[in-house]
């Protein structure tokens, strides 16, 4: 099971960062090069635990949805959102906050699995994690951007 894991240190308080990654406008403009956006469920504001999104992207030039749920949530400190349908067999992304003194560590951990078996494998080893790390950091970058110009 391939997972990925980042860290981003950010300049802001630990709600703020929390809030920011729960966000779907910030979720929308931290993807644009995807071209993602919220098509059903919660489409705007805060995800709560229970919430259901359903996002609509361009990915490998082929327009893709995905519905995840927020299946757990501590406030400020963690949740998850689990895929229910989409592309991947499956997927799990925790998000984790911490408080380092006035600077917030945002933890993400991003745990799928390719679909189509030994041809997903294939694909995830050629070039399907690399791409979604690169997803991952770039929407990272972009939250800690929007999170530390907003303190």
């Amino acid at each position: 099971m391939p997972v990925i894991y980042l860290e981003t240190l950010i300049d802001a308080p630990l709600q703020t960062c929390f809030d920011y990654a729960r966000n779907v406008e910030a979720h929308m403009k931290s993807t644009e090069q995807t071209k993602e956006k919220a098509i059903a469920g919660v489409t705007n504001g805060l995800m709560r635990e229970g919430d259901t999104v359903t996002w609509e992207a361009t990915h490998f030039g082929i327009k893709q949805r995905l519905t995840a749920e927020i299946t757990g949530m501590s406030e400020p400190d963690w949740f998850i959102d689990e895929m229910t349908k989409g592309a991947f067999k499956w997927f799990v992304h925790t998000h984790r906050f911490e408080d380092l003194g006035g600077v917030t560590l945002m933890v993400d951990q991003f745990a799928y699995k390719a679909p189509f078996g030994i041809l997903g494998n294939l694909a995830n080893v050629c070039f399907l994690k690399k791409y979604m790390k690169s997803l991952l950091e770039k929407r990272a970058s972009e939250l800690k951007n929007m999170a530390e110009t907003a303190v």
